[in-house]
């Protein structure tokens, strides 16, 4: 029976495995896979990004609802090592569950938390989109902060009337050319602090607001405010906490702090790869059922990231390969030995690519 407790068993020894994975990934030739942003390498910072994904359901299901998309399914929510594309952990909820729900989040990112070794006394950054600008999530993760470990968040924000009075103060000087992934000039993209003009209480003692704007595409003309359509601008600010991440120099300028977050989108791809490892169809009526299904493809993904960082790490095509190239080259069998005749036959798929230099080989 997969109850709590047995969860809890299997979560402490994908821990246990989890951090001999990871003493061997330092020892690689590269080392552990640091995250890149802005051209600066995040050494010594374990990136974590939360998200929540929709999974449909073609019948009637344990907990299926429908969900803000006006679909029929479950809406879980996740967490993914942005270093190792790890499935650190995952809910099951149902569709109808709230996106921003502040006891879902702080769950998730406690399991995920549990999972990275020696957390207490780590350097973790988490990224989390619109969902996690919520109070108390906010102060849960100000207070995870010790003389040990670092706690270091950026998120995403609702913009309100009272930002947009706040950006209508920024002087044009304000605002700095934003920044690509690689470090260069993203021209057209443009950023500014805009901490100090927006003064709304409640929220933690330090939090910064740093504003983005573009000029809108024709898909976005719909969805512009009244504000926005004036300025001709569309805008978006992130939430941080980040003065200064230790060991990365300019980390607390606007224009990095930018491209930190924007990078956050990349664990939309961890969704579609943990998807296509079998999480895109929860296959019984039965929630417990669906539960062990979930994880299932959760250790799956994990295998598979472990595979690609400890054996295909230089290996150009497989290094960074989706699922169904993996399986395609090396999980499906190429092969299968039959026996006919008293003898043993090695039948091949004639349309494997590389059945020529198999049987050459043999």
């Amino acid at each position: 029976m997969l109850d709590e407790a047995a969860l809890a068993k299997i979560a402490k020894v994908r821990a246990r495995v989890r951090r001999h994975v990871w003493s061997l990934l330092h020892l690689r030739p590269g080392g552990f896979p640091w995250v890149m942003v802005a051209g600066k390498r995040l050494t010594g910072w374990i990136v974590i990004d939360l998200d929540a994904t929709v999974i449909t359901a073609a019948s009637k299901k344990a907990g299926a609802a429908v969900t803000f998309k006006k679909t029929f399914g479950f809406h879980p929510l996740a967490a993914w090592c942005a270093n190792t594309t790890e499935s650190l952990a995952m809910l099951l909820r149902p569709g109808n569950a709230g996106a921003n729900t502040v006891a879902d989040h702080i769950a998730v990112f406690t399991d995920a938390l549990a999972q990275i070794p020696d957390s207490s006394a780590a350097k973790i950054l988490v990224r989390v989109d619109g969902a996690g600008a919520t109070h108390g999530l906010l102060e849960h993760l100000q207070a995870l902060s010790t003389t040990r470990r670092t706690v270091r968040y950026t998120v995403g924000w609702k913009i309100t009337e009272d930002d947009e009075r706040a950006i209508a103060q920024l002087p044009e000087a304000a605002w700095e050319t934003s920044l690509h992934q690689d470090g260069s000039l993203q021209e057209g993209y443009f950023v500014a602090e805009l901490t100090g003009l927006n003064t709304r209480a409640g929220w933690p003692t330090g939090m910064r607001l740093i504003v983005r704007r573009v000029r809108p595409t024709r898909r976005h003309l719909k969805k512009l405010t009244g504000f926005e359509t004036r300025t001709g601008w569309r805008y978006c600010i992130t939430a941080t906490n980040i003065h200064n991440m230790w060991g990365i120099f300019g980390s607390g300028h606007s224009q990095f702090l930018d491209v930190l977050h924007c990078s956050h989108a990349g664990v939309e791809d961890r969704v579609r790869t943990n998807k296509a490892m079998g999480l895109d169809n929860l296959p019984s009526a039965s929630w417990e059922v669906n539960r062990g299904w979930m994880l299932a493809a959760n250790l799956a993904a994990d295998l598979d990231a472990w595979l690609r960082l400890l054996a295909l790490h230089d290996t150009d095509g497989l290094a960074d390969a989706e699922p169904d190239t993996m399986r395609f080259r090396l999980y499906h069998l190429p092969a299968r030995l039959a026996d006919h005749a008293r003898r043993r036959r090695l039948r091949i798929d004639a349309t494997w690519p590389w059945a020529e230099a198999f049987t050459t080989c043999w």
